[in-house]
C-alpha cells in the first residue's frame, strides 16, 4: 500500500515550524516547575543587584537564571552543559527561561557570581517554608556526612611528611653553608644553630654571595676557575632549596590546624568515608557537612575540614544563630557530639539537648551489666568528697588535672587515690597499672551533664526525639546521596563546594515541599494538620496552589 494513500495527517519536517508555548495546556498545573517559578517570583533579590554593571550589553535576568538552575538541580542535572541542553529541548526549562538560551559558561558563570548572596537566598526558602507552616525552627536533627572532593586521591599532603622534609632541608642548607668557602656564608651557618632559614634570609644571603663573587678577580688558572665553578654550583643549589623551602612553608600555612590537605583543593582534608569501594580504609579527600533537618527539610548546612563531629557542633549553632538570629529551643544528635563543651554551650544557651554520649547505647541494652571496677560505678560521697571502691576502701581526693581539647576549652578532672591496694584480692582485677595505689580521674561537670542527658534521652519525649532522629537527617542523607545522586561535590575550594550545595539545598526543599503538597492533596485536600490547614493559594493553579495559613485569620 502507498504511503501516499494513507489517511494520516500530513508530515514534513521540512517546513518553517512555529513552536507557540501554552504553559496552561503544555504543562501540567501539577508540575513541580509552577512551584518553582511562585517562589523565585516572591524572593528578595535585591542583593543580586550590585553584581551587575549598569552598562554594556544587558545580561540575563537573575530571576530567569535562577529558576532554570534550581528546576535542574531538582531533577539531578548539575553540570552547566546539561542544563544548557534541557533548556533548548525541555518545554518547562523553555518555559522558565522564556525562550532565552543561555549557555553552560554564562549559567557557570552566574552561579560563580551569587556564590555570597545565595546564601542569603537559602535562609529565604527556609523562612518561607517556617511562614506556611512545614516547620518551626525550635526543634532541629543534626548530623554529619563525609562528601568526597573533586580532587584526586592521589594528591595529599601530610603535615608530618612536610614538617620532617622541611626540618631536613633546615640541615642541608647548614652544610651547605659550611662547604661555602665565604664569610659571609660561614656567619650565617653559625647563626642558624639557634633559628631556622626563611626564604627572605636565604635571598639576601644569595645577593651578598653573588655580590661577592662578581667583584672577585676573573681567574686565571686552573685551580682558580674550578673554586669560581664551585661557588656558582653552592649558590645555585642555595636557590633551590630557597624555593623548596618556601614551598614547604607554603603548604604548612595552607594545612593550618589539619593534619592533611590536597594539592589541588586545599581547603579539603584527607578522611575516611563510609563509601568505600576497595573495603581498605583509604583516605580521600573531602568534606564533613553537617545539616540540621527538621521535617526532612534541610534548615541549616556547614562545611567543616576536621573529620569527627565533636568540634562541629558549636560552630554550627553559632551558623543557626547568624542566620535567624535564634538558637533552637531543642537540639538531637547523636552520640558523636556528645562532649562536656557541647552539653555546657547548650546548657548555658537554655537548649534541651537529647544529645547522646558515646556510653548511652551500651547502657540501655538488656543485657547490660555495668563493670563494678570501673570508677564510673562507684559510690561517690559527695558531702566529703571521696570515692569508695568494691573492696570498701575509701578513695581521697588528692589533686586536680586540666586538659585543653582542641579548641581550647578546658576541662578539669578531679583525681582520686585509694590508701593502699597492695594484698587486696581483687586487685588483678581492679587495674593493672604498676604501684600498690590506684588513682582514678573524674569530671564531675560532664558526669553531671551526662545524668541530665540520660534523663531526657530516657523519658517519654526523649524517646519521641530518638524514633524520629533516624528518619530526619539520616533520611535527607540517603535522599541526597542516592535518590538524587548528589554524592561527590563538582568544584574546587570550600567557597565554590558551598555555593553547590546551597543551589543542591534550595532545589531538595522546593522538591520536598512539592511532594508533601502532592501527598497532603491525595489524603484528602484541606486536612489540619498541627493547628493549621491548607488553603488556596493566589499564585499556584488550583488544588495544588498551598498556603498555610492561622485558622482565626480569614482567608481571602
Amino acid at each position: 500500500m502507498s504511503t501516499a494513500n494513507l489517511h494520516t495527517k500530513s508530515y514534513s519536517n521540512n517546513d518553517r515550524l512555529f513552536f507557540l508555548l501554552n504553559p496552561n495546556e503544555d504543562i501540567a498545573e501539577n508540575d513541580p516547575v509552577r512551584v518553582v517559578d511562585a517562589i523565585v517570583e516572591g524572593l528578595d533579590l535585591k542583593e543580586f543587584k550590585k553584581l551587575y554593571k549598569e552598562k554594556g550589553r544587558c545580561p540575563y535576568h537573575p530571576k530567569m537564571m535562577l529558576k532554570i538552575i534550581l528546576y535542574a538541580y531538582m531533577n539531578n542535572i548539575y553540570s552547566c552543559r546539561k542544563i544548557e541542553k534541557v533548556v533548548q529541548r525541555d518545554i518547562h526549562y523553555i518555559w522558565l527561561a522564556a525562550q532565552e538560551r543561555p549557555d553552560f559558561v554564562t549559567i557557570n558563570r552566574f552561579r560563580n557570581r551569587v556564590k555570597n548572596e545565595i546564601n542569603n537566598i537559602f535562609t529565604q526558602v527556609v523562612l518561607v517554608l517556617a511562614d506556611k507552616g512545614f516547620i518551626t525552627l525550635d526543634v532541629e536533627y543534626i548530623d554529619g556526612t563525609k562528601i568526597e572532593s573533586k580532587a584526586n586521591k592521589y594528591t595529599f599532603v601530610w603535615r608530618k611528611t612536610v614538617e620532617k622534609n622541611r626540618a631536613k632541608l633546615q640541615e642541608k642548607i647548614r652544610v651547605l653553608l659550611g662547604q661555602i668557602d665565604d664569610v659571609i656564608a660561614q656567619d650565617k651557618a653559625i647563626e642558624s644553630d639557634k633559628v631556622d632559614f626563611t626564604p627572605e634570609t636565604l635571598t639576601s644571603l644569595i645577593t651578598e654571595l653573588q655580590d661577592s663573587l662578581s667583584k672577585e678577580p676573573q681567574p686565571t688558572d686552573k685551580e682558580q676557575k674550578k673554586q669560581h665553578r664551585e661557588k656558582k654550583k653552592h649558590i645555585k643549589e642555595l636557590e633551590k632549596h630557597r624555593d623548596k623551602l618556601g614551598e614547604y612553608n607554603d603548604r604548612l600555612e595552607q594545612i593550618g590546624e589539619r593534619n592533611s590537605m590536597s594539592k589541588t583543593d586545599p581547603d579539603a582534608t584527607f578522611m575516611r568515608m563510609k563509601e568505600d569501594a576497595m573495603n581498605n580504609g583509604q583516605t580521600k579527600p573531602g568534606y564533613n557537612l553537617q545539616i540540621s533537618a527538621e521535617n526532612q527539610f534541610i534548615t541549616d548546612f556547614a562545611l567543616f575540614p576536621n573529620p569527627t563531629d565533636t568540634l562541629t557542633l558549636i560552630p554550627f549553632f553559632n551558623s543557626f544563630l547568624s542566620r535567624y538570629g535564634h538558637l533552637p529551643q531543642t537540639a538531637v544528635a547523636d552520640s558523636g557530639y556528645g562532649s562536656e563543651e557541647n552539653y555546657r554551650f547548650m546548657d548555658e544557651a537554655g537548649m534541651d539537648a537529647y544529645v547522646k554520649y558515646n556510653r548511652f547505647h551500651i547502657e540501655q541494652r538488656p543485657r547490660y551489666k555495668p563493670n563494678p571496677f570501673h570508677h564510673d560505678n562507684f559510690h561517690y560521697n559527695a558531702d566529703e568528697d571521696y570515692y569508695v571502691c568494691p573492696m570498701g576502701q575509701h578513695m581521697t581526693r588528692v589533686g586536680t588535672s586540666h586538659s585543653k581539647t582542641a579548641s581550647g576549652y578546658c576541662s578539669e578532672n578531679a583525681r582520686y587515690r585509694a590508701q593502699n591496694c597492695k594484698g587486696c584480692p581483687l586487685r588483678c582485677l581492679c587495674y593493672k597499672a604498676k604501684g600498690d595505689q590506684r588513682t582514678i580521674e573524674v569530671n564531675h561537670r560532664l558526669n553531671e551533664y551526662k545524668r541530665k542527658a540520660r534523663e531526657l534521652l530516657t523519658s517519654e519525649e526523649g524517646l519521641k526525639y530518638r524514633g524520629r532522629r533516624c528518619i530526619e537527617p539520616e533520611a535527607v542523607f540517603g535522599q541526597m546521596k542516592f535518590n538524587m545522586a548528589y554524592r561527590r561535590f563538582r568544584h574546587f575550594g570550600k567557597d565554590k563546594v558551598t555555593m553547590d550545595f546551597a543551589f543542591f539545598a534550595i532545589a531538595f526543599n522546593i522538591k520536598k515541599m512539592c511532594s508533601k503538597i502532592a501527598k497532603q492533596v491525595k489524603n484528602g485536600g484541606n486536612t489540619p494538620q498541627n493547628g493549621l490547614f491548607l488553603t488556596v493559594c493566589r499564585i499556584l493553579p488550583h488544588e495544588y496552589r498551598i498556603f498555610w495559613n492561622n485558622p482565626q485569620k480569614s482567608v481571602a
